[in-house]
């Protein structure tokens, strides 16, 4: 029986820098681009909203659709996500709602739907997927927040020009576009898609959103067409500096509560594990390196979608009960990464997981076993570690120590207490 080394609470010191005004931010934002000189009244705006849990979403989404509608357009909401929810126009509808996101919120119509049109082929042979309703209106707002992709690494990963190509492509982009990323690198298809989605998708502007490592709103900035290209990748920079991460570099065991869609496009954050480019272990150059991880449940939010689940070696067996296996792969397959929706080695207690799963790490005495206790891969700010991080933790400046050591609490079944 491996024993479990005892814990303690700490509580990270980030950026904390913020937007506390959302409304008034877009309207100072999208008036200076003036787009009253490119809608004409009663013309038509298709604004993205994707599957990601972004703080302020419906706040963000309202307050574009005021001011379009301040312009005399006529706005609406068009999920753009690729092939998440299921794959089907109600399970994107039913995605977005999740996040507030309803006609009577936000003050306008959704239209969700699966079809593509073609709007032409790039120089290798590719066709540029976009989203029916998008493709019919006359003008077409991209709105996403910019941060590190859980796979590829570029100047552009996870943003505006991501959403152009897998959010409004749809299945059939995200589809295509992840099979040639086995030909070709994905800066290079990010750059000959965006082009030509830029050049023929009547695009109005860009909406880009940067979080600080709280989860909260700290950057909003609209962007004119033809300088997406080049503003993103310094707003990926600055996200990769305020996205949270954990506070140690060597980690023996990583617990972590729940994955999902609304936390990563890989239900946890590979930037946050280190395992963007391995499953199961950190490549050189790559932090954190995590030997053993143990996940307990699945986010509401996520519709039954655990894409993520191949990332651990152990897990809950709540988690199964709680994914849709169908989704799940439709999801794993799309983004060909079938790995991402094998299962783990599950069991029906926490108590029972965390012992087989210390056991596996070495020969590591107990007192000295490295364990990390989060949440979710989003909220990092107050975490529990084993007591081997302690010494480290009094020392530094960016770490409060919250509690003094106790052992891990279990209830009767054998599962952990909050």
């Amino acid at each position: 029986m491996t024993k479990l080394p005892k814990m303690f609470r700490l509580r990270q010191i980030f950026d904390t820098s913020r937007i506390y005004d959302i409304a008034a931010k877009i309207d100072n934002e999208l008036s200076r681009l003036n787009l009253g000189r490119k809608i004409k009244p009663g013309q038509s705006v298709a604004v993205t909203v994707g599957s990601r849990g972004i703080p302020n979403l419906q706040t963000i989404v309202r307050s574009v659709v005021d001011h379009l509608k301040r312009l005399d357009a006529i706005p609406f909401v068009v999920p753009a996500m690729g092939s998440h929810g299921g794959a089907t126009a109600d399970g994107q509808r039913k995605v977005i709602e999740s996040y507030g996101i309803t006609g009577e919120a936000i003050g306008c119509e959704i239209r969700s739907s699966m079809e593509t049109v073609v709007v032409c082929q790039t120089d290798n042979g590719l066709p540029v997927y976009f989203d029916r309703y998008a493709h019919e209106a006359d003008h077409v707002l991209i709105c996403n927040r910019v941060k590190p992709h859980t796979r590829f690494v570029g100047p552009i990963e996870s943003g505006l020009m991501k959403m152009m190509l897998i959010g409004l492509g749809k299945r059939d982009g995200a589809e295509v576009y992840h099979r040639a990323i086995e030909d070709f690198d994905f800066d290079h298809i990010t750059k000959s898609i965006s082009e030509r989605v830029l050049s023929k998708c009547k695009i109005l502007a860009g909406l880009a959103i940067v979080d600080n490592a709280l989860d909260q709103t700290s950057l909003i900035e609209a962007i004119a067409p033809n300088k997406i290209r080049s503003r993103e990748p310094e707003l990926l920079k600055l996200a990769r500096q305020r996205m949270p991460k954990l506070p140690f570099q060597y980690i023996d065991l990583l617990i972590i509560d729940q994955i999902g869609k609304n936390i990563s496009g890989t239900g946890l954050d590979t930037n946050v594990v280190g395992r963007k480019f391995n499953n199961h272990k950190a490549t050189e150059g790559e932090y954190p390196k995590i030997k053993r991880i143990a996940l307990r449940g699945l986010s509401r939010q996520s519709y039954g979608n655990a894409v993520g689940i191949g990332l651990a070696e152990f897990c809950r067996s709540d988690l199964l009960n709680e994914a849709n296996l169908s989704t799940t792969a439709i999801n794993a397959i799309t983004a060909k990464r079938p790995s991402m929706a094998m299962q783990p080695l599950a069991y029906e207690t926490d108590h029972e997981m965390l012992e087989d799963a210390l056991s596996t790490i070495g020969l590591t005495k107990p007192e000295d076993i490295k364990v990390v206790w989060i949440k979710n891969t989003l909220e990092l700010t107050e975490i529990e570690c084993s007591a081997t991080f302690l010494e480290e933790a009094n020392r530094r400046q960016d770490i409060e120590v919250l509690t003094p050591l106790r052992i891990l609490a279990f209830d009767d079944s054998g599962n952990l207490l909050p």
